[in-house]
C-alpha cells in the first residue's frame, strides 16, 4: 500500500477549515475559562492557609479546616437529600412523557417541566422560606412525635420549618426539570425495536421499560443525575433564604440546629468580609470547586464503563 500523496487528499473547503477553526477555539475557551478559575482560586486562597488563625477574625478560635468541615458536612448532605428525592420523581416523570402519556399531554408537560428549569432560583427561594416551610412544620411535629427513635427525626422540629430538610426539598424542585429533561431525551433514544420484541415476547409494559429502557438510558440517568448533583452542590441563594444555619454537624434533619452549604455561606458572609476573610471564602469556594471536580470525574467514569450501552454519549 502506497502512502496518501496531497493530489489523493480530500480538499479542504473554506467553510471546513472555519468550521474546525471555530470549534477548536469553544473548546479551547472552555478549558481557558475553568483553567483561570482554577487559578484565580488557588492564589487566593494561599493567604487563607499560610495566615496563622488567630489573625483572621471570620475564623474565630477555630483553624481553617474546622471552620471548613461543617461547611462541606452540609453542602454533601443537602445534596444528597435533595438527590434522593429528585431522581425517583424525576425518572417517573420522563418515563410518563416518554412511554405512557398521550402525544399532547406529553408535549405540554414537557413544556411545563422545561419552563420550571428558567425559574429564579430566588423565587424558589421565596416560596421556600415563606410558603413552604410554615407548611411543612406541623408534619415535622408529627415526624418527632412518632419517629423519634430514628436519629433523622430526634428532634426537637423546628418552630419555623426552616431545616436542612426543607432546603433538600427546595433543591429537589429545582434540580428535577434537569433530570427529568435529560432522561426524558434518553428513554426516547431507546430502539424501538428492543421495545417492540420485548413486548412480542409477551413481557407488560412495565417489564419491557425495565428491561430494555432502563439497561439502554442507565448511563443518561447517571449523567442528568451529576448535572443535578452539580446544580444542587452550587445552589446560593435558594438555600440562604430557605436553610435557618447555625454551623452544627448534624444528621438531623427537622431539628432548628442545621449545618450550612458553602455557597450560602460565602453569599451570607462576602458583603462583611475584609482583608484575610475574603481569603477564607474563597479557600472554602476552592473546597467546592475541588468537590465538583471530584463528583463529576467519578459520573465520567460510572458513564464509560456503561458507553456501549446508551445513547447519551
Amino acid at each position: 500500500m502506497t502512502a496518501p500523496t496531497d493530489r489523493n487528499r480530500p480538499v479542504q473547503r473554506l467553510g471546513d477549515r472555519v468550521f474546525s477553526g471555530s470549534a477548536l477555539a469553544a473548546g479551547s475557551m472552555i478549558l481557558g475559562a475553568l483553567a483561570l478559575v482554577a487559578g484565580f482560586l488557588v492564589l487566593q486562597s494561599v493567604p487563607a492557609f499560610t495566615t496563622p488563625p488567630d489573625e483572621i477574625s471570620i475564623l474565630g478560635d477555630k483553624n481553617l479546616w474546622d471552620y471548613a468541615w461543617p461547611l462541606i458536612f452540609g453542602t454533601i448532605w443537602a445534596a444528597i437529600l435533595a438527590l434522593v428525592i429528585a431522581i425517583p420523581i424525576s425518572i417517573g416523570i420522563a418515563l410518563f412523557i416518554s412511554h405512557y402519556a398521550p402525544r399532547r399531554l406529553a408535549q405540554s408537560l414537557g413544556y411545563i417541566v422545561d419552563l420550571l428549569a428558567a425559574v429564579p432560583s430566588v423565587v424558589f427561594g421565596l416560596w421556600g422560606g415563606n410558603v413552604l416551610a410554615p407548611l411543612v412544620q406541623p408534619f415535622y411535629v408529627w415526624l418527632w412525635e412518632s419517629f423519634s427513635w430514628i436519629p433523622l427525626f430526634a428532634g426537637p422540629p423546628s418552630g419555623t420549618g426552616r431545616t436542612i430538610l426543607t432546603a433538600a426539598v427546595v433543591l429537589a424542585v429545582m434540580v428535577l426539570p434537569i433530570i427529568t429533561a435529560i432522561s426524558r431525551e434518553v428513554f426516547l433514544q431507546t430502539p424501538k425495536l428492543h421495545e417492540e420484541a420485548a413486548l412480542a415476547l409477551g413481557a407488560t409494559r412495565w417489564e419491557m421499560i425495565r428491561m430494555t429502557v432502563f439497561p439502554f438510558g442507565r448511563a443518561g440517568i447517571i449523567s442528568a443525575s451529576m448535572l443535578g448533583l452539580g446544580r444542587a452542590l452550587g445552589e446560593t441563594m435558594a438555600v440562604a433564604m430557605v436553610l435557618s444555619a447555625t454551623g452544627l454537624v448534624t444528621f438531623n434533619l427537622i431539628s432548628s440546629g442545621n449545618p450550612s452549604t458553602i455557597a450560602a455561606n460565602i453569599a451570607l458572609s462576602f458583603p462583611e468580609a475584609y482583608g484575610t476573610n475574603v481569603n477564607v471564602l474563597i479557600a472554602t469556594g476552592l473546597m467546592l470547586f475541588a468537590i465538583t471536580l471530584i463528583v463529576n470525574a467519578l459520573a465520567r467514569i460510572v458513564v464509560n464503563r456503561r458507553k456501549a450501552f446508551s445513547g447519551a454519549n
